[in-house]
């Protein structure tokens, strides 16, 4: 299941580019992430690098990528990257690598020609990469579990990755508004008065994505070496939460308290890029139930684990800023492979380009309480911003913006780009 080191993880490299070089950003030569883009009225698909968009249309069409590359070029080059997750893994790899060397100082290609292939980033609209098949929202992390109301934790949550079908129509890309939702609610809890009405505590949850590149057929268990080769890449996700709805409406599971909208990053980490910050995962301690044996895998748990720092930026209408989660993705109790295993354990079909969520990515410590619900205690202390005002939940008018870095030592660190999205008021029924 692990992916080989090469050349395009060397920390030595630098690209020509200049921007790609920076110390702060999401995008060096080691990452190379696939999206979607839109310039110049055309949309199409691109690589990340530094501040700029590689077009892919533009490298073929100058016949810079041939031979075994071309083919996963041609199927990111598109209007939607759906075909690039269903190429072979190793035409994609080829791509990664004919990238890094075009683009790298004294490399295969001529910066004089390829300057004419990127798109200043500033300069284009990012998109949904692809219209995910399904979704799926699990709730991976014990310490936010915990949190929330459930000490001890309940027997299946520590046996298998809790889950549900989310809403793949309201999959989003960061950027897009944030309608406060209407629905039913009680307020005070337990009062017996209910209510219709915009949302009166909306929520964020900062999530890790991941999309998915094979799947199973239907009455086809999927075991953890095939969970492992399933996974294509990596996103943020901001599943949003009417916190309101969802508690009042919990009694099969979430429903309109989490459809309304779930944020995404625009670009795709692929698992190769991933490759140098896989790290153990979480272990089990004596109290706690072990791993069952079809999710026990020692590779996976030597490496099964990612490590990228999660953080959560909260501003206000008013420019006042402040981050409020710091957070790691390797604290979750179950890897990304155990979440894919379990989902087809039962035979359930998962398709390429299905995407799924890990629920909330809280860790043990304070700061990495990773939703305003945990962060103020379910309303009880709330938060101070540097202008004085304060949230227990959030208001119209607030962005919350997600950003994750994967890091290691001896790796140049790596990102996604930001996950955002801007709190607008409910809609009224016309």
């Amino acid at each position: 299941m692990t992916i080989d080191l090469n050349e395009t993880h060397d920390p030595a490299r630098r690209s020509w580019f200049a921007s790609a070089n920076c110390e702060d950003t999401d995008f060096p030569i080691q990452n190379l992430p696939f999206g979607l883009f839109r310039s110049a009225g055309r949309t199409r698909g691109g690589v990340a690098l530094g501040d700029a968009i590689i077009d892919l249309n533009a490298l073929l069409d100058g016949g810079l990528i041939d031979g075994p590359a071309s083919s996963a070029a041609r199927a990111a080059s598109g209007e939607t990257l759906a075909p690039l997750l269903t190429c072979e893994p190793k035409a994609v790899s080829v791509l990664r690598a004919r990238l890094s060397d075009l683009f790298r100082q004294d490399g295969g290609g001529d910066p004089n020609v390829l300057q004419n292939t990127l798109v200043p980033m500033a300069e284009a609209e990012l998109l949904l990469p692809l219209k995910p098949k399904a979704f799926t929202d699990f709730c991976t992390s014990i310490d936010h579990i915990v949190r929330m109301g459930g000490t001890p934790p309940k027997l299946a949550a520590m046996s298998l990755p809790v889950a549900y079908n989310g809403r793949a129509s309201s999959v989003a890309v960061s950027g897009t508004p944030v309608v406060r939702p209407c629905g039913q609610y009680e307020l005070p809890s337990g009062s017996g008065a209910v209510s219709f009405g915009p949302e009166p505590m909306l929520d964020f949850e900062l999530e890790f994505g991941a999309w998915l590149r094979a799947g199973n057929a239907l009455g086809e268990p999927m075991g953890m070496a095939d969970a492992h080769t399933s996974l294509f890449g990596c996103c943020l996700v901001n599943d949003w939460s009417a916190r309101g709805i969802q508690f009042f409406e919990s009694i099969l599971g979430p429903h309109l308290g989490k459809s309304f909208v779930t944020t995404i990053s625009p670009w795709i980490v692929t698992m190769e890029a991933l490759a140098p910050f896989r790290v153990a995962a979480r272990g089990r301690a004596e109290t706690e139930a072990p791993v069952p044996a079809h999710l026990l895998s020692p590779t996976d748990q030597a490496r099964g684990a990612i490590c990228v720092e999660l953080t959560a930026e909260l501003t206000n209408e008013a420019g006042a800023s402040q981050q409020i989660v710091r957070s790691n993705l390797r604290d979750l109790f179950w890897t990304l492979a155990q979440m894919v295993a379990h989902q087809g354990s039962n035979g359930a079909p998962l398709e390429p380009g299905d995407l799924i969520a890990t629920g909330t990515v809280s860790g043990p410590d304070d700061e990495a309480r990773a939703c305003l619900a945990e962060i103020t205690l379910r309303g009880g202390a709330p938060i101070r911003l540097p202008d004085g005002s304060e949230r227990t939940m959030l208001e119209d008018g607030d962005t919350l913006t997600l950003r994750g870095r994967a890091m290691a030592e001896g790796f140049v660190p790596i990102g996604f780009g930001p996950c955002a999205g801007t709190i607008h008021p409910a809609r009224s029924f016309t």
